[in-house]
């Protein structure tokens, strides 16, 4: 089991609080690092990468929404299918450019994060999420998660320090509507991923997240290394090691396979959908893809547990390379 979160990421010391622990993502205050972390204002506004995403998992949809804070420019999306025939009802996304957006990152994941430009709104937090848009509304009640938050945190090469918490399994009500109809998300579950750092210049990661009653499971392998790999299994919360997906690059829609190197997980992501996002602005660019679909095969809590049995896990998977 994983030690309980610090009362800030940042000591008093100006040191950074380093591992896996259980809890509440507080005090991501990058200002305060001392030697050798600490870096100059300009350097921290460039390189200080914030972001706060939030996936739903009902019966009939599946929505995922996301507001990030690039230090310059800070965009949003969201997008909704349904799960029965993967047709997508809505996808958009906007950018805001200082001055004409208004937009607000929650400092840690304790808080509540905002977006609001030509027509969108968004406000997302520990309790619920609301969007407005012309494609897509949803209004969203988190109940308590049935397992502590991971909260992680570490170094990275050619940045400084990154932070993050990801939450599961949260019990879902409300709604979302679409242009077909009015979908209840009673019965559903969300999860949560606050991310708070100071990120290289180039990033890239492959991740892959599902959450349902009773299970869940994060994993990354990129920039952050096997530090946020972790199991929810009823009601605990387990540290998972290295992750390795295999996929075929050039088609994310094929069948994917996760695996991590402890002999806690394999899954096989069947994708029924996808959003991608590619563009080069010059000074920066992102190559992005997150299918959509679900996870079968199993996961245990440690390697000499039995294996529990996973079927038709809804969640997601994504490649995303970044330069910002």
């Amino acid at each position: 089991m994983l030690p309980p979160a610090p009362e800030r990421i940042v000591g008093a010391d100006g040191q950074p609080v380093l591992g896996r622990h259980a809890g509440i993502l507080r005090g991501c205050d990058w200002e305060r690092l001392a030697p050798p972390y600490a870096r100059g204002a300009l350097w921290r506004r460039l390189h200080h990468k914030r972001w706060h995403y939030v996936a739903l998992a009902a019966e009939q949809m599946f929505c995922a929404v996301a507001i990030a804070d690039l230090g310059w420019m800070t965009s949003c999306f969201a997008y909704a299918f349904e799960r029965g025939d993967g047709d997508m009802l809505a996808n958009f996304a906007q950018d805001g450019w200082p001055g004409r957006f208004s937009a607000s990152l929650a400092a840690d994941a304790g808080g509540t994060s905002t977006f609001s430009r030509r027509g969108v709104f968004i406000e997302l937090g520990p309790a619920g999420l609301s969007l407005r848009s012309p494609w897509l509304e949803i209004d969203a009640c988190f109940g308590t998660a049935p397992a502590p938050a991971l909260v992680a945190s570490g170094l990275v090469k050619g940045g400084a320090v990154h932070a993050t918490q990801k939450t599961g399994g949260l019990p879902l009500e409300g709604e979302a509507r679409t242009w077909r109809g009015e979908y209840p998300l009673h019965g559903g579950t969300a999860s949560i991923d606050y991310s708070n750092g100071l990120l290289a210049r180039r990033t890239a990661w492959r991740w892959a997240s599902g959450h349902g009653a009773g299970v869940g499971f994060n994993l990354q392998a990129g920039f952050f290394g096997a530090h946020e790999n972790a199991l929810w299994l009823d009601g605990g919360l387990f540290p998972l090691g290295p992750a390795r997906f295999i996929h075929a690059a050039d088609d994310p829609l094929e069948p994917w396979r996760v695996f991590t190197e402890d002999d806690c997980l394999d899954l096989v992501f069947t994708p029924v959908a996808a959003r991608r996002d590619q563009r080069n602005l010059r000074i920066a660019a992102n190559r992005y893809v997150q299918p959509l679909g679900t996870f079968s095969g199993w996961v245990r809590s440690a390697p000499d547990a039995p294996k529990r049995m996973v079927s038709n896990l809804a969640g997601v998977t994504e490649q995303h390379f970044a330069r910002w």
